[in-house]
């Protein structure tokens, strides 16, 4: 038999390495949004302060001021998060035209591929339980599917919520509970197209909430990556927030989003998580300026998605982790939603993959000390990189914002930011680069001439970086070439269960896929 002091002591040892084990493996928690700009958060400046829980957020961690996504358009944003790697390299991108973004419909041949490794794979073999909610839009054939790549459980689509469809010419987009399809958007999970009415963010709220509540009885490890897409076009809300912002129904999805984040920040406070749960927020692109009053902002930053202008790929971000990241903290940190793939692994005591170039970079330190690393970031649009950022400066190899054919028709990515030589209409290489302080000048409107001191100090270094990039780069096998609308979501896994929303597809015809911007 033990003393009682010697139990008092054993017992002590068993909570701190119980303490030990649970400081070493955090929870992680991605908000990403869909389409919302730097711009929509009160505390980057929103002049009608509507997000009280972001803006808490911020107050409670960290804000990052100058953090980008790898690509100014969804699939390959989310596809670089979550590999950590750009999307050049991971293979979501394009070459049937040049300089051109692509992305995943739903008559898309290709997806992530299998030899990507992606975070939720690492982390499940230290034993988290992961889930998606929301978005996926890394491909929707199966094979693609996010449980054949290391998430656990999903709720939610594989596309983008487009629609009405018909079924005939074109089947509506499935929802997915885990490998099997729960119906479809617009008959089994509404979006009403006139009002905006739908329940679909309050439903992802609830499966986040559920999955927090379940881990935490089980007393599991968990990665919750949680994307939903109110903010992107056709916007929806329910019937709680509808007319409630100043800023019209985009304003309600941005009120309803940020009520679903405090209600999850909230859940982990209440359950005692809060202290263990590493949690970051941000968004896979630019607001989309060419949506007009029915898209975001993107504050005092040039144009908008598809331009890898800064309004193109500079994103709202937010981290927080009470008792790890001291509260009250802005990061000037130029930093990358790749830098979450390394970060989450250093955090949990991974080694990330050795056998490929990883483009993210660990930012424990900026997160636990505000440190700050000089590094690059690279501006890809499709196969081609148009800019590259270094410290306070920002070089364009390349300009373009779309077509004159485009712009006649009504699509402008830059809505009353016309700068003349900057934002071009053709595609337009640079020689020289253009040059702009991007600190001085967020806008970019006041290039760096190139007979200056200023420009030859600084533009050398600018080069060599590329120089470096290029020479080791590989890219990877591209996924967005080929479309064929015989695979579309005509028969997903589990449409004969229930309401028999299974339909025959129609022949084969595999096709370039077109991508005009």
């Amino acid at each position: 038999m033990y003393s009682y002091n010697t139990c008092i002591l054993l017992i002590y040892l068993m909570l701190k390495v119980k303490e030990g084990c649970t400081n070493e493996t955090p929870n992680v928690i991605v908000m990403l949004m869909d389409d919302m700009g730097w711009g929509d958060l009160g505390v980057f400046g929103e002049p009608s302060k509507e997000t009280p829980n972001l803006d808490r957020m911020a107050s409670e961690g960290m804000l990052f001021t100058d953090f980008y996504s790898a690509n100014p358009l969804c699939s390959p944003s989310r596809a670089a998060m979550l590999t950590g790697r750009l999307p050049i390299r991971n293979g979501f991108y394009s070459t049937n035209a040049h300089a051109r973004n692509a992305y995943t419909p739903q008559n898309i041949v290709g997806g992530i591929a299998d030899s990507e490794i992606l975070l939720p794979e690492l982390l499940n073999k230290l034993g988290y339980h992961n889930k998606i909610v929301g978005k996926w839009h890394l491909g929707h054939l199966p094979q693609y599917h996010p449980l054949k790549h290391g998430f656990n459980e999903w709720f939610g689509a594989p596309n983008c919520h487009f629609g009405p469809y018909d079924d005939v010419h074109t089947p509506n987009i499935p929802v997915y509970r885990d490998a099997l399809m729960a119906g479809r958007y617009y008959e089994d999970f509404q979006i009403d197209r006139k009002t905006g009415l739908s329940n679909l963010t309050m439903m992802y709220l609830d499966e986040a909430v559920q999955f927090i509540e379940q881990q935490y009885s089980n007393k599991q490890p968990f990665y919750l990556y949680w994307t939903p897409d109110a903010t992107h076009e056709p916007l929806y809300v329910s019937q709680k927030f509808l007319n409630t912002s100043r800023r019209g129904l985009y304003g309600d999805a941005v009120r309803e989003l940020d009520y679903a984040v405090g209600e999850i920040l909230k859940t982990l406070v209440k359950l005692g998580l809060d202290k263990n749960t590493f949690v970051f927020f941000s968004s896979d692109n630019g607001a989309a300026t060419y949506a007009k009053t029915s898209g975001g902002s993107n504050g005092p930053f040039l144009c908008g998605k598809e331009t890898t202008f800064e309004g193109g790929m500079r994103e709202p971000a937010i981290a927080w982790w009470p008792g790890k990241i001291s509260p009250g903290q802005v990061s000037h940190q130029v930093g990358s939603l790749m830098d979450l793939f390394p970060t989450v692994l250093d955090l949990v005591g991974i080694q990330p993959p050795s056998d490929r170039p990883i483009d993210g970079i660990s930012l424990k330190d900026t997160l636990l000390q505000n440190t700050q690393v000089h590094r690059p970031v690279f501006y890809y649009r499709g196969n081609t990189l148009m800019a590259v950022r270094l410290g306070d400066y920002k070089a364009h190899l390349w300009t373009w914002t779309n077509s004159i054919q485009e712009f006649n028709r009504g699509v402008n990515f830059c809505p009353g930011e016309e700068i003349q030589n900057v934002t071009t209409h053709d595609q337009v290489e640079h020689d020289p680069w253009l040059l702009f302080h991007i600190n001085r000048d967020p806008g970019e409107k006041y290039f760096i001439k190139s007979t200056t001191e200023e420009y030859k100090k600084v533009i050398p270094e600018i080069q060599g970086v590329v120089a470096v990039h290029l020479k080791h780069l590989v890219p990877g096998t591209p996924q967005l070439n080929m479309c064929d609308d015989a695979i579309m979501n005509w028969a997903p896994p589990g449409c004969d269960k229930g309401g028999n929303k299974c339909y025959s597809p129609p022949s084969p015809k595999p096709h370039k896929c077109s991508w005009p911007h």
